[in-house]
């Protein structure tokens, strides 16, 4: 799976190198029409699924390189994306572990004033 998904990315890049290269110097007349139109295509289809996939690029820990990536590269990035669910578990287990390391803190340095424990 993992080799398809190279590949899959690999030939995404090929293809919006080829629609910026027929921006740059269009090609033949058939083809330069038909390979702005695919581009164009392929920009509203990812900008969809940017829309379908808001809540697991909220919660990842890099939106924005991640939104960009999922306009070059599509489906063969969401894979990489994590799930939402997981996202919360493990803020939930740093949330406890917080917890753990806050309980296990002597009561007066949790809450000795910042003037009082300079002075001592």
């Amino acid at each position: 799976m993992k080799l398809l998904t190279t590949l899959g990315r690999l030939l995404a890049v090929l293809f919006w190198l080829a629609v910026l290269g027929n921006l740059i110097a269009p090609f033949a007349a058939p083809f330069a029409l038909l390979l702005n139109l695919a581009g164009a295509g392929m920009l509203l289809l990812h900008v969809l699924q940017l829309g379908l996939c808001r809540d697991r690029l909220k919660a990842s820990t890099r939106p924005t390189r991640d939104r960009l990536l999922l306009l070059v590269f599509g489906a063969f990035f969401l894979d990489a994306l994590p799930s939402a669910e997981t996202v919360v578990a493990e803020l939930l287990q740093a949330t406890r572990e917080a917890d753990v390391t806050l309980a296990e803190m002597p009561l007066a340095a949790v809450h000795t004033p910042v003037a009082e424990r300079d002075a001592a």
